[in-house]
This record gives C-alpha cells, sequence and structure tokens, in this order.
C-alpha cells in the first residue's frame, strides 16, 4: 500500500525540497538562489529591498509547491511575491508565527490564485503574526474564507480582492479560468435578483441578474480580520460571500475604506469591535449594505465605530445564506442595520434605493430572547447627521415561507418587513418601509438586578461610563445588568443612553417615508386573536387598517421630530473622535536561519550507539536519522535511544485510523517539571527542558498480513533563542523506501497527501477497524502551527498531548504488532509515576494513589472516550459518557476551541474544565461556520437532538465538504465510535437542566406558530 504511494508521490518532491528550498531558506539575503527552475513555473529567491528576501511563484504545475516551501520560510522582511497570471493553487497560503512579512501580486486585475481545488478552507489565512500585508492580487473560489487574518497585530489588506465564480457550484455557475479571469472580475451592479430561485412565488418573478448570480455554495467572508488589532482594509473588493463581503471582528482599531462589495449577503460587517471605522465605502448588490453589531457569547463586545462618506445603494439582492445564520435573518433591501452595539457615528453617508430601509436600528428583542446576559441587547448612541437618503424602502420583500417552514418557524424575520409595511400603512404612511426604521424596543431599569461577577465572585471590570467590560471569558449572569444607564431616580440618562439622535441635517427625500418607529410586533398578537379563522386575513393591510385603531402599538410611528436630541433634550451626542493606529514596533522575537555550515556540523556529527544526538536540537536536520533518536534508524518503532519514554494517550487526535507511536526525549542531565494546576493552563502539558524532542511517528497496520508501515514522523523540538526566549519548532520527516528496500524520513515541510488503508483490532476495546482513504494529509509546517500555536503557551508548535491528565494511565503501545517500544521499562507502568520514579520530571505528588487500572486516583484523568467505565464512574451511566464524550471533544477539538486558540473568536469551547452551557454549545447558535459548516441545524448542541445538532454533523458523514468537516486537518475519514458517542450524550445525557438550554427552547416555544415575538417595554413617547 503505502510504498508506492509515499515513495512516488513524495520522495521526488522531497528531495527537491532539500536540493531547492533548503539551500535558498538559509540564504540570509547576500545572493539569489533559485528554486525549482523549470518551464512549468518556480520561483526564484532574490534579495528584498528592505535586506529580506523575496520569493517570486510563478504561474504553472509547480506553483503550489513552490508557494508552499517559500511559505513555511518565511522570516521578517521576507515578501512572497506572485508573478502575473492565473494560478491553480491545491492547498491555501498560511503565515503563521512570523512578522513583518509581505504577500503580493502584481495587481488585484492581473494575479489571480484559485483555490477552487484547494485542501484547505481558506485561501489565505495569517495566524499569530505581528505585521503583515497582503496586497495587489485577487483571491478566488476559496472553499471557506477568502481571506483570513487570526491574532494579527497590524495587519494590511491592501488592494486585494475576494471573489466566488458567479452561480458557484450550481447549474448555472461560470468558472473563473486561466482564459477568463480578467473579465470575470470586473463584476457591475445594474440590476440584483430580489427573489429566491428555489423559493417559487407567482408574484415574484425577478430570479436572476445580468451582473452575477449569487450561490450558497460560495464562501463565507470574503475578507475577515477577526480577534486582531490595528487593522487596515484599504481599496479592497468582495464579490458573492455567503456571509459577509468585508468583516471585521472582535477587533480593536480597525479602519476600512475605499472599498467595494457586491453580490455578498451583507456587503460590510463590524461585529463586537471596539474603535471600528468605514469610511468611502461602496455597498452594492448586497442583500444588506453595512452591519454594525454585536453577536452574542463571543469574547468581547464592541463599542465606538463611525461610518461615514460611504455610499449604500440598490442592496436589493435575495438573502440567500442558509437559514440559521445571524445574517439570514437580514431582510434584503437593508443599507445599514445596528444591532446591540453602543456608540456609532453614521454622517456623510448616501443611501439610496434600498428596498426595505436606508437605515434599521434594532435590537435581538426582535429576535426574541437572548441568553446571553453579558450582553447588552439594544443598540444605543447612534447618532445619525449629514446623511443623504433616497428612494429607500419602497420594494419590501414579501416573508420567505418555505425558510419559515424550513426552521420549523425559527426564522419568522423574513416576516418583518411585512410587519414594517402593514403598522406603517396603519399609521396612514402607505405599505413601505422608510429612511429610518425603529423596531422601538427598548429596556427598563432592572433595579434587582446586582453587578456581574467574575467565576471568584468579584465584580467584573466597569468602563468609564459604568457599564461592565464584559466577554465569555465571565460567567453568564442570571439577569442583565443595566443600571448604568439610569440616574438615582430611576430615569434614563439622555442622550446618553438614548436609542438614536437623527439630526434635522440629513437630507431625506420626498418619495419614502423618512422615519418608522414600528414597535416592534406589538399588536399583532391582538391582531391574530381577534381574527383567528382566516390567517391570510390577519395581516392583510385592509384588515390591520380596519382595526387599527383600537390596537395600542398596532401603528407605527412616523415622528422623526421626537428623535431630534437638541430640541428634546437639549443636548446632541458628541461626535466620537478619530482615532490613530498603535505604531508598529517589531518585536525582535524571530532569529534568522542557522547558516548551512552549522546546520551540517551538527546534523552530520559522528553518532554513538544508544546515544540521541542531543546537540542537533538546535537545527532542522534535512533526515531524521541524524538526530539518532531509534535504536533502528529504519524503523520510528523501536527502542528509544538515550532517555527516550514512549508514551500513549488516553483519548488521542483521530487521524484517519492512524497508529501512532510517541517517544519523549528529555535531555540528559534535565527534568520536565509536572503541572499542578491543569486547570488554570488548559493548554499547558507537562514543562518540558530546552534540547527536548518529541517525536510522533503515524503508521497504518495490515494485521491478518501481519504489516505496519510508518509514513511519517513528525518532530517537536523545544529550543531558545539567544535572547532567552523558549519556542518550539515542528518538523514533518516523511518515510521513503529507497533502493533495496531500506528506509528513511526525510524533512518535508509543505506536506501532502498520500493514500492508506487499515485494518486491525484495537488494542483497548476489541473492535475492528478496516477502510482506507486517498486522501490522507501529511501537514505542511504552517499547518502544524494552525494547531499547536495558542496564545498562553510557549510560541512555536507547543506540544498538545502530553497533559498529565491525558497521559495518567498505564503504558501499552497501540499497535497489534510486535515493536521494539514494547520492551522499555514502561511498559505496563503508569506513565506519570514511571517519570517521577525515574528522574525525568520533577515536581511530582508526593505519592501516586494508584488504583486498579493503574490510574492515579489523585491526579485528573481523561478517560479513553472508547472505554465504558474508565471515567471510573459506572459503565454508560450519565456521568460516564459525558466525560467520555468530552475526553474526546478535548483532545480532537479544544486545541483550537478554546480561549487561546485558533477558534477563540467562536466563543465555542471544548476543554474538560469548563461547564456545559452555551460557551459549550448548548441551544448556542454558530458564529462563523458559513453555510457548508451547519448543514442546515441551528444550534451547535440541541439537547436531546444529536440530528439537529450542528456538533455531530461536522464530525458525522454528511460533512463531506472541507469547508463542513471538523477538525479541518487531519481527518477525511469519519470516526464512527466517537460519533456514536458524541450522540449518545446529546441525545441522552443533555437536557434542559443544562445551563443556557432555555435558549432553544424559547426559540422552540415562539416558533410553533402560535405568535410572534413579544418582548421589551413601551419607548418613551
Amino acid at each position: 500500500m503505502g510504498t508506492r504511494n509515499i515513495a512516488a508521490v513524495l520522495l521526488g518532491a522531497a528531495l527537491v525540497t532539500l536540493g531547492g528550498c533548503w539551500s535558498s531558506g538559509n540564504d540570509s539575503g547576500g545572493g539569489s538562489a533559485s528554486v525549482n527552475p523549470s518551464g512549468n513555473g518556480g520561483s526564484t529567491v532574490t534579495p528584498s529591498e528592505a535586506n529580506g528576501r523575496v520569493f517570486l511563484i510563478k504561474p504553472g504545475p509547480n506553483a503550489t509547491t513552490d508557494m508552499v516551501k517559500a511559505m513555511v520560510q518565511l522570516k521578517p522582511k521576507d515578501v512572497l511575491r506572485f508573478d502575473c497570471g492565473f494560478f491553480n493553487l491545491t492547498t491555501g497560503i498560511q503565515i503563521t508565527a512570523t512578522e513583518d512579512v509581505t504577500i503580493e501580486g502584481c495587481g488585484k486585475d492581473n494575479t489571480f490564485l484559485s483555490f477552487r481545488d484547494s485542501n484547505s478552507q481558506e485561501g489565505f489565512l495569517a495566524s499569530n503574526v505581528v505585521g503583515v500585508t497582503l496586497q495587489d492580487l485577487t483571491i478566488g473560489d476559496s472553499p471557506g474564507d477568502a481571506i483570513k487574518m487570526k491574532g494579527v497585530n497590524h495587519g494590511n489588506i491592501l488592494r486585494a480582492r475576494a471573489i466566488w465564480s458567479s452561480g458557484r457550484k450550481t447549474a448555472a455557475e461560470v468558472p473563473i479560468t486561466a482564459q477568463n479571469f480578467k473579465q470575470q472580475v470586473k463584476v457591475g451592479c445594474t440590476d440584483p435578483a430580489r427573489h429566491d430561485p428555489n423559493n417559487p412565488n407567482p408574484l415574484e418573478t425577478d430570479h436572476s441578474s445580468p451582473d452575477y448570480t449569487v450561490s450558497t455554495a460560495s464562501g463565507r467572508y470574503g475578507i475577515y480580520p477577526v480577534q486582531s488589532r490595528n487593522i487596515l482594509v484599504e481599496d479592497t473588493e468582495s464579490i458573492g460571500a455567503s456571509d459577509a463581503g468585508i468583516y471585521v471582528g472582535q477587533t480593536n482599531i480597525a479602519k476600512i475604506r475605499k472599498s467595494r462589495a457586491a453580490f455578498n449577503v451583507f456587503g460590510f460587517e463590524i461585529e463586537n469591535v471596539q474603535n471600528g471605522e468605514y469610511s468611502e465605502n461602496v455597498a452594492e448588490c448586497n442583500s444588506g449594505g453595512f452591519l454594525v453589531y454585536d453577536l452574542d457569547n463571543l469574547t468581547q463586545y464592541g463599542s465606538k465605530s463611525r461610518v461615514y462618506n460611504n455610499i449604500a445603494r440598490n442592496n436589493n439582492t435575495y438573502n440567500f445564506a442558509v437559514p440559521g445564520s445571524i445574517v439570514s435573518n437580514v431582510p434584503r433591501g437593508s443599507g445599514l442595520i445596528t444591532l446591540a452595539y453602543d456608540k456609532i457615528d453614521i454622517f456623510g453617508n448616501t443611501f439610496e434605493n434600498n428596498g426595505t430601509a436606508g437605515i434599521i436600528l434594532t435590537s435581538y428583542d426582535l429576535l426574541g430572547e437572548n441568553g446571553d446576559r453579558r450582553m447588552d441587547v439594544y443598540s444605543e448612541a447612534v447618532n445619525i447627521y449629514g446623511n443623504t437618503f433616497k428612494n429607500n424602502g419602497n420594494d419590501l420583500p414579501s416573508p420567505d415561507f418555505a425558510t419559515i417552514v424550513a426552521t420549523q418557524g425559527s426564522q419568522i424575520s423574513t416576516a418583518f418587513p411585512a410587519v414594517v409595511g402593514i403598522k406603517n400603512a396603519a399609521a396612514g404612511g402607505g405599505y413601505r418601509g422608510a429612511h429610518i426604521v425603529w423596531d422601538g424596543y427598548m429596556d427598563s431599569l432592572n433595579k434587582d438586578c446586582a453587578a456581574p461577577t467574575d467565576k471568584d465572585g468579584k465584580p467584573v471590570p466597569m468602563d468609564a461610563e459604568g457599564k461592565p467590560i464584559q466577554g465569555n471569558q465571565y460567567p453568564n449572569p442570571s439577569c442583565r445588568y443595566n443600571k448604568y444607564k439610569f440616574d438615582t431616580q430611576g430615569k434614563r440618562i439622555v442622550p446618553k443612553w438614548w436609542f438614536s439622535c437623527i439630526n434635522p441635517d440629513n437630507n431625506f427625500s420626498s418619495d419614502s417615508l423618512a422615519f418608522s418607529n414600528f414597535h416592534g410586533t406589538r399588536g399583532l398578537d391582538a391582531v391574530v386573536n381577534l381574527n383567528t379563522n382566516d390567517p391570510t386575513k390577519n395581516l392583510s393591510v385592509e384588515y390591520i387598517n380596519s382595526i387599527a385603531s383600537g390596537i395600542p402599538l398596532l401603528a407605527a410611528d412616523l415622528d422623526v421630530s421626537k428623535y431630534n436630541c437638541m430640541a428634546r433634550f437639549g443636548a446632541d451626542l458628541p461626535h466620537l473622535p478619530d482615532f490613530a493606529f498603535e505604531p508598529y514596533t517589531p518585536t525582535g522575537a524571530y532569529a534568522p536561519e542557522p547558516v548551512q555550515a552549522r546546520v551540517d556540523a551538527l546534523c552530520n556529527a559522528p553518532q554513538k550507539t544508544g546515544e540521541v544526538n542531543e546537540a542537533a536540537y538546535e537545527v532542522n536536520c534535512p533526515d531524521l536519522a541524524q538526530y539518532n533518536l531509534f535504536a533502528d534508524v529504519q524503523d520510528p518503532r523501536s527502542m528509544p535511544n538515550g532517555q527516550g519514554m514512549p508514551y500513549v494517550l488516553n483519548t488521542k487526535l483521530f487521524s484517519d485510523y492512524a497508529l501512532k507511536h510517541r517517544v519523549m526525549f528529555i535531555p540528559r542531565g534535565k527534568k520536565a517539571v509536572f503541572l499542578a494546576d491543569e486547570d488554570k493552563r488548559i493548554n499547558s502539558t507537562i514543562d518540558f527542558p530546552v534540547g527536548t524532542i518529541i517525536a510522533k511517528t503515524f503508521a497504518f497496520v495490515d494485521q491478518p498480513k501481519g504489516t505496519e508501515l510508518p509514513y511519517e514522523t513528525r518532530l517537536l523540538i523545544k529550543r531558545q533563542r539567544e535572547d532567552g526566549q523558549k519556542y518550539w519548532e515542528g518538523l514533518e520527516y516523511v518515510w521513503q523506501t529507497g533502493e533495496g528496500g531500506a528506509r528513511k524520513a526525510l524533512l518535508t515541510q509543505y506536506g501532502g497527501t498520500a493514500s492508506a488503508s487499515w485494518d486491525y483490532v484495537d488494542n483497548d476495546t476489541g473492535v475492528r477497524h478496516q477502510g482506507s482513504t486517498n486522501e490522507y494529509l501529511l501537514p505542511n509546517a504552517s499547518q502544524c502551527s494552525v494547531c499547536h500555536s495558542n496564545n498562553d503557551v510557549d510560541p512555536g508548535t507547543a506540544p498538545i498531548g502530553p497533559k498529565p491528565r491525558n497521559l495518567n494511565r498505564v503504558y501499552h503501545t497501540e499497535s497489534p504488532l510486535a515493536v521494539g517500544q514494547s520492551q522499555h521499562a514502561v511498559n505496563g507502568k503508569n506513565q506519570l509515576k514511571f517519570m517521577c520514579d525515574n528522574g525525568l520530571m520533577t515536581g511530582c505528588p508526593s505519592s501516586f494513589n494508584l488504583d486498579s487500572r493503574g490510574v492515579a486516583t489523585n491526579v485528573r484523568h481523561n478517560p479513553r472516550f472508547n472505554m465504558a467505565g474508565d471515567s471510573g464512574l459506572p459503565a454508560n451511566s450519565k456521568g460516564d459518557i459525558e466525560a467520555r464524550a468530552r475526553s474526546y471533544l478535548e483532545a480532537n477539538c479544544a486545541h483550537c476551541h478554546n480561549e487561546n486558540g485558533q477558534a477563540s473568536n467562536t466563543g465555542f469551547y471544548l476543554d474538560v474544565f469548563r461547564r456545559v452551557d452555551g460557551n459549550m454549545g448548548v441551544c448556542k447558535k454558530p458564529t462563523a461556520s458559513g453555510t457548508e459548516g451547519r448543514g442546515g441545524r441551528i444550534y451547535d448542541i440541541m439537547p436531546a437532538h444529536s440530528d439537529q445538532s450542528i456538533l455531530t454533523y461536522r464530525i458525522g458523514p454528511d460533512a463531506t465538504a472541507i469547508a463542513a468537516r471538523m477538525p479541518q486537518l487531519g481527518r477525511s475519514v469519519v470516526d464512527t465510535e466517537a460519533v456514536a458517542l458524541i450522540s449518545k450524550w446529546i441525545d441522552t445525557v443533555v437536557d434542559n437542566t443544562y445551563d443556557n438550554a432555555d435558549a432553544c427552547q424559547a426559540s422552540n416555544n415562539q416558533q410553533q406558530g402560535t405568535s410572534l415575538p413579544v418582548v421589551g417595554t413601551v419607548p418613551i413617547p
């Protein structure tokens, strides 16, 4: 099996890497080096103008290989440059753990990077980078997000475009190709499709656009900086995103200017941002133009954004987001929406030809009760002045009854434009929207609600105005604190905490209603109750007009003068100040590569039998054998040399049923340090000394044939820079079979895929596993860093698995065949105790209280997920099922889904120490899953309904698309035992007693068609 696949597919490429990539990678800028110079593309490395290197990538069949070889080497001041032309790239650009780098093309109309055939979700991902610029190119047809920055400080996206082919993955698709890309990137906005062709309605015939065909199969976000700082997006464009075109989320100090978004669900989004700015942008032909809002259950909530000198026009494309996402609630024809966000200045903008409204001011009350009580659900201190409004609200979309039915009534938001129209008609304004629409919901003083506290019972911090500075790091309180909005007499402090100030200097054209406070859904219950026999008549304009005068708050309030704050309150809201980016200061944390002579001297040092070449830990040796880690250099399953100790984990990361052989090599004379406070440092492993090498070999077994073939050995090496900073380097070695059958593992940092098959009986469970895949992933260095980097551990590719709670077990090899490591002295012993007894670790517990399983009962123990009763609780009891399910989720998901990980922006965290509540997915709607990532489901975990939970969909057999499958890396097939366990946990254990479970129930109760949600209090007259 593997000999043909790996030797044929990877051996030649690995040799190219060694002969070209690594020689150029050690070039310090004194000259130029050629990498894979051929007529089929290739790249050239030259010194850059700023003393870094320029890696020039040319179009052709070798472009992906050349790109990855370059990107894994990027050091400060390096430039990754794509030549002019069309590139078909089969993996994404991933830049991690570096600083001051540039990725560029020769113009967004001239360099097109197509990711149609990519095995990565993102086209471009920068993660944990200080100083990165992406410029002068187009990213096309990425499976997920096109351009993403996560955990970046000082990120620039300049003169760049994100686009998906018109009609992506539909019968109407016009694929963007090398022959047509220069024409296809020019997308106009003349006549958007107003109605969904998949939702037939005889009254709605405008199903197509001559400019562009939208598709739910397009990626989620076009341009997507998240959880970052000092972000500039300028002169960019996004076309066709199924969520938001240009988005900035959970970020501090962000400016988006001189950019265009068209044919996205939302053109521009500011989400949970502090100090954001939109200026001189154009949003057209989207479903909604601009959105400034807070989303629940996230790391921070936003305030202070300036939206000025923009154009929002003709945003009338039907909403093509899959039901269940927050943006699927957006009615087409929305120029700008604010939701649950305080302090917004909206000035100098033009809102024209938007069918529902120019500006919509709304709260979560309109969508039903929100379970996150840390978040203020109302938009307040919205300052609207000096804008121009033309022809807004005169083309209200009809309710999407198909969506209402498909979501069992949970998504009734498509009926709200009709509600606005009916209520405006009842007020004598005609059936239409308005230039500015407000839902009229507001809160009253919650005088009995105490200030929120942290997990230790201490008050959370507050800002200068007394508002709690909240985030999902704090417990969800039992009530929503709002005393800061009210004076000592219980009166609202105005205009500071009034909802909007609408200045008389706004220019409202007379072709539309200027303003409507439509009072949300108030009064509609009375309408329904008065006439329950004829539902079609209930919401007819004629019937509403006949009874409107007798029902309070049914008719809208059309008087905009009430929002002239100077006239009403004697003061206007102060204008928000402009803000500047913080100065960029290089950290100087990235040392240059060692010179080749140093690498040669350390790696080619004479080997001593039984001893690790410990001095070579400083450098990346091209051949695994040069570290002398194993007694048999051709077999990484053989006895380890030196102080090497094989180990296993209670629950491991699933990798297509590969068996894993793990060995930690602690240098002689040094010791690891036990981690006693795991609950305080959830991502930390035991503390390994500098010079430690952790080796993990992935192998596939055919037990009936008695064969086991190692495919790859990954090394994590702990190093230390001259300035004292400790960090981990991740290296990937791929095993090859050479002449005469000799085996060798060569450094191959750019990754690849291979075919594999397996047939063996699990040593723990006795379950037989059989199967195969053609997509087994050999990760590149950047992919390793994405998973292995968290903000609270050593920099680089820090280890994930060897935490005390996951090492607390007896060692037995995973292999059903005889391997050398089975002869090690640790075999049959508790691994933690063995380390302490044999001088490999210090700081150990004074004693180990081992039970009959060999588990230390005074050390936390993550159970083996597939061993009923391994939690120490009765087998298959509710507690046992939950403990094993959580152990699996931590091992397979929590390295990203934690407060400091790659998926921290989702607010969905899976470490074993937290409560099972909203932040662990209970009745939580997804933050950034996109269309394919939710499978038509609404909640991450829906109690008692695994078949309706996004979690089981994403790890299960139906999530076949790259943008849907979880984990994102490392699996191409389904872990059937895990899916069965997680499903059993959700179906039989998670119920309505779990915190936040009422968020599902509240929605379900209001979804049964009995009524529209009616919450909030009556507005101040």
